[in-house]
């Protein structure tokens, strides 16, 4: 039986809608007349919306006739705008929106997990400096390593099918690290769950863009980026509430801990966890099935669509009128056909995953071919700059809060010299003090709290030390004489240098104890919350103006005005000085990612979209390890290069958007 969907000249639609029942329309429309309706426009002389699409429509028609040369894929591309102008903007779109919100907030939640749990993890895992900071980039590498699997996987696969997988994988390792009790584990789980998730930002665009008509796709691309934002105030608030009640958990004997810390862990995988649920119940991209010669399949998505929508519009009675689709078959889709078809089921699965690989890499070298290597160079430099300054800043910013507070903790320090206390109970806590060439004699340290706390040349004769917890606390070139400590985490490393005589080390405490004063955790928090709830303005901005000033000024003005929020930190370098420039920083950013996002969707055909996104993406992460690695370096050491180096990658990579092709009036190819 011929299919009736295809044929020769493309697709067309139905010349006479089919017959309706009687009583087949809506409650909504019942008794109104069609000829009764009046367009509110029409006194004024403006043209009725669908007049505008039926002459936009006319004119692509037109052009595409001009166009003797036109590839079966532009066809393609023409008949499907057509398309997805009759199922119009509704229902449908709005609820695959939350869903791949969703799965973009998860994404964004990734980003702050490890830097919100580092505090806490570091004691319960004891881990050194090195180890913290492979922790915070192990994240962003799994996340470099998913973009680029996932995007390639997701043109050959589906967009539906891989996003499933990618936050599959993301879900099950998040919650294997929560109960993760060793670095080795926790450090592996996280890497597995950072490549889970990186699939999201190149899948997430690429899908959402093939449900929206061209003067949509701006606009609500714009508004979806939102949800990352989301995803940052979400573990912002879920961390301020829940990381600072350490008692919120439970044990099981020493080897298993289970912190508030980890319960946070857990609450951060429910965007994904909610998103996964929510894509159970939506389609394939239509698009990806037409360039794949699903035709069937396709048309009864888009049938669904515009269904769905006109229905919530209260006019069921509207027909989806298309009747055939052209889509060729491709000949990677007969290559995978014919090998698959032989050997055992171990050896289909060898070749197709074999086949795959080949046709993943051989798209990712298309990138660079004569048609997009202008365009993917361009978008390589603006990612890398804008990813490297924006989360290289991002790790700066509140470094250098905490940095300026240490420096002025440590000028209240006290400082006492040549003290002799003897036969005294300390019962209180000492905190950020310095003891030189001080004598104890037959004193008694118990059940206190040491923080900050250093001895220099002092005398410990005949003291008794028990139930100690310390931070921050040594004692150097000391001289230490017939003296007991007793379940305290005062290790002999603690003792530099010193001279311990006849001293007794018992019932030691085991792993390490989280920090005294919580004050400068709970900041942090809120400085991350502040940025991420600063970005709303700029996310609305760059939504409402996107189809109107268009993709390539926002992105190049963005970029600039931002280099020169960065420049203006010479001016003022106080705590609040910072945090203001950051919020001001991060608002005025985000309109800038929200128009790369949106370009890089346009730039490229759908057999590419999700790859290039991916590659891109991949581009990103590397960026962002190399922008925290270096502007790390420099806290305490100068602000001067982090700003320069900002500023600059921000001026050229905004300089070069601006020679970007405007694509807001480009259809989806």
């Amino acid at each position: 039986m011929a299919d009736p969907y295809q044929n020769n000249e493309g697709y067309g639609y139905q010349g006479e809608s089919y017959p309706q029942e009687e009583d087949a329309a809506s409650d909504a429309t019942e008794g109104h007349d069609d000829e009764d309706q009046m367009y509110e426009g029409e006194y004024q002389g403006i043209p009725h919306p669908d007049e505008v699409k039926a002459a936009q429509r006319a004119a692509r028609a037109k052009a595409r006739q001009a166009q003797a040369g036109a590839t079966e894929l532009e066809e393609l591309a023409e008949q499907y705008e057509d398309i997805m102008e009759d199922c119009g903007h509704g229902r449908f779109q709005w609820s695959l929106f939350i869903v791949l919100g969703l799965a973009l907030m998860a994404d964004g939640v990734e980003c702050f997990v490890v830097g919100f749990v580092l505090p806490s993890a570091e004691k319960d895992m004891c881990l050194s400096n090195g180890e913290k900071g492979m922790l915070g980039l192990i994240v962003f590498l799994g996340m470099m390593v998913g973009a680029f699997i996932w995007g390639g996987m997701a043109d050959k696969l589906g967009r539906r099918k891989c996003l499933i997988w990618a936050l599959t994988i993301n879900c099950v390792f998040a919650f294997l690290s929560s109960f993760a009790q060793g670095y080795g584990f926790f450090l592996f789980f996280r890497l597995i769950s950072g490549i889970g998730i990186g699939g999201s930002v190149p899948i997430v665009y690429s899908y959402f863009s093939e449900f929206l008509q061209m003067d949509k796709r701006g606009e609500h691309l714009s508004w979806l980026c939102m949800f990352w934002m989301v995803g940052g105030i979400y573990a912002s608030f879920t961390a301020w509430g829940i990381i600072p009640h350490y008692g919120w958990g439970f044990s099981m004997g020493t080897e298993f801990q289970f912190h508030s810390w980890r319960v946070f862990v857990l609450v951060c995988a429910l965007p994904a966890i909610t998103s996964l649920v929510g894509l159970m119940f939506m389609p394939e991209s239509p698009r990806f099935l037409l360039e794949n010669a699903k035709h069937d399949e396709a048309w009864m998505i888009l049938k669904n669509v515009h269904d769905t929508n006109w229905r919530a519009k209260g006019q069921p009675e509207k027909v989806f009128q298309v009747t055939h689709i052209k889509a060729p078959k491709t000949q990677e889709d007969e290559f995978i056909e014919i090998q698959s078809a032989t050997g055992t089921a171990m050896q289909r699965w060898a070749v197709r995953t074999l086949t795959l690989c080949k046709l993943v890499l051989k798209n990712v070298a298309s990138l660079l071919g004569p048609e997009l290597r202008l365009s993917t160079m361009f978008m390589a430099i603006i990612w890398f700059t804008m990813a490297f300054s924006y989360y290289g800043l991002g790790v700066w910013f509140p470094d250098m809060i905490k940095y300026l507070q240490q420096e002025e903790y440590e000028s209240k320090v006290k400082v006492f010299h040549r003290e002799r206390v003897e036969r005294f109970h300390f019962n209180f806590s000492l905190e950020n003090q310095i003891h030189r060439e001080g004598e104890y004699i037959n004193d008694k340290f118990i059940n206190i709290q040491m923080k900050s706390v250093k001895f220099e040349n002092s005398l410990f004769e005949d003291c008794y030390f028990e139930d100690i917890e310390s931070t921050e606390t040594i004692f150097e070139n000391c001289t230490i004489r017939s003296t007991v400590f007793y379940n305290t985490d005062l290790y002999e490393e603690r003792f530099i240098d010193c001279r311990l005589e006849n001293t007794t080390f018992l019932h030691n405490k085991k792993g390490c104890h989280l920090d005294i004063d919580e004050e400068n955790d709970v900041l942090i928090y809120l400085v991350s919350f502040l940025g991420s709830l600063a970005v709303l303005p700029g996310n609305i901005i760059s939504a409402l103006f996107m189809e109107k000033i268009g993709r390539v000024k926002i992105i190049g003005l963005s970029m600039l005005i931002s280099a020169g929020c960065t420049f203006f930190l010479f001016l003022s370098f106080s705590q609040a000085a910072i945090i203001a420039w950051q919020c001001l920083f991060c608002g005025v950013s985000v309109a800038a990612w929200n128009g790369i996002e949106v370009i890089t969707v346009e730039l490229y055909p759908a057999s590419k979209r999700a790859t290039a996104f991916g590659v891109l993406n991949a581009l990103c992460k590397l960026a962002a390890i190399l922008g925290t690695s270096i502007f790390a370096s420099f806290v305490g050491v100068t602000k001067v290069v982090p700003i320069l180096l900002s500023c600059t990658a921000l001026v050229c990579g905004g300089l070069v958007a601006l020679k970007l092709p405007e694509t807001r009036e480009k259809i989806l190819q």
